[in-house]
């Protein structure tokens, strides 16, 4: 299995308003979000390529429009905007026009990452 991977990068405020008060993550706060975005692939295409980077160009400008500098909760329409649901968010968005889309992590921290990558069919 061939594996690929490219990193976007984007900065974003949100607010767990499910969380008790006294939780830091249920005031207003912000991150500089990592997004990484895995495709994967038994064969490679006729250039060598699992998929030519390039092609990913639609997710940055996608990030950049949508989410870039944007309070999250409002983008995405409800109040628990987690790492989890972004990762999941995009694998999503990311599958639909790359059918080799196989993970999707998202950090909001140096040292946390959230990852979507869906149960192998048996």
């Amino acid at each position: 299995m061939f594996r690929i991977t490219k990193e976007f990068h984007f900065s974003a405020s949100h607010q767990l308003t499910g969380l008790p008060a006294d939780h830091q993550c249920a005031r207003l706060h912000g991150h500089n979000y990592i997004v990484e975005v895995e495709l994967s692939g038994e064969t490679l295409n006729e250039h060598g390529f699992v998929r030519d980077y390039q092609e990913l160009s639609p997710l940055k400008h996608y990030i950049d429009d949508r989410f870039d500098h944007r309070h999250l909760n409002d983008v995405l329409g409800h109040d628990m905007v987690t790492a989890e649901r972004l990762a999941k968010h995009f694998y999503d968005w990311c599958k639909e026009r790359l059918p080799e889309t196989s993970a999707v992590r998202v950090s909001e921290t140096a040292k946390t990452w959230a990852e979507y990558r869906p149960l192998r069919q048996p």
